[in-house]
């Protein structure tokens, strides 16, 4: 008896993931500012997507987005070599899956219900470009939040914001655990708010 495969994004790549454009209509996004002067904006695809090949899988009309869900899921707990699941918004009947090879996609989606195989050929990026949208989050941060930085020399510490600066997109944080308070400034996107104070 095969053992079925799970399509779900691997926890290991979870922040270059972050980092690839997100699907148009997603929830809680603000169109991106693009400055007057720049005529196409530059993604920069992260080292673990650049060996990755995209494969469109064909499904069950209007039940995309649980297929996704269970790829997604099967890909996480198998640990796979699945880089992204995306089911584009109005695109009825296909997802498409973002995997190391073929094998790895074919393993996130066996056995999936409602999901009906792969088609033959890759799918080149320049053919689903159009479906996909870099978008900024609208980040939710105030003065006195307690966060988790995120990234870098103090990755895992946790910091009080005492400033942000929402043009530069950037916050000035202070460690919680140090002796000597000692502002540090980091990218706004580089914290993540774990405690609010609701005073």
């Amino acid at each position: 008896m095969k053992e079925p495969a799970i399509p779900v994004i691997n926890p290991d790549v979870a922040e270059a993931r972050q980092a690839l454009p997100t699907i148009k209509g997603a929830s809680e996004v603000v169109e991106e500012d693009v400055p007057e002067q720049q005529e196409e904006a530059v993604v920069e695809i992260p080292e673990e997507a650049r060996n990755s090949h995209i494969f469109a899988l064909r499904t069950t009309a209007n039940r995309e987005e649980q297929v996704l869900s269970f790829v997604s899921s099967n890909a996480a707990r198998k640990k796979l070599g699945v880089t992204a699941v995306i089911a584009p918004h109005g695109m009825r009947g296909y997802i498409f899956i973002e995997a190391q090879d073929r094998h790895e996609a074919e393993q996130a989606a066996f056995g999936v219900p409602y999901a009906k195989g792969l088609l033959p050929n890759e799918i080149e990026y320049k053919e689903i470009e159009h479906m996909l949208e870099q978008v900024k989050k609208e980040v939710n941060i105030q003065k006195n939040d307690i966060a988790e930085i995120l990234s870098g020399p103090f990755k895992r510490e946790k910091c009080k914001i005492t400033r942000i600066d929402r043009a530069k997109e950037e916050v000035v944080v202070e460690l919680l655990e140090a002796a000597v308070p000692i502002p540090i400034t980091l990218k706004i996107d580089a914290v993540k708010v774990i405690r609010r104070d609701e005073k």
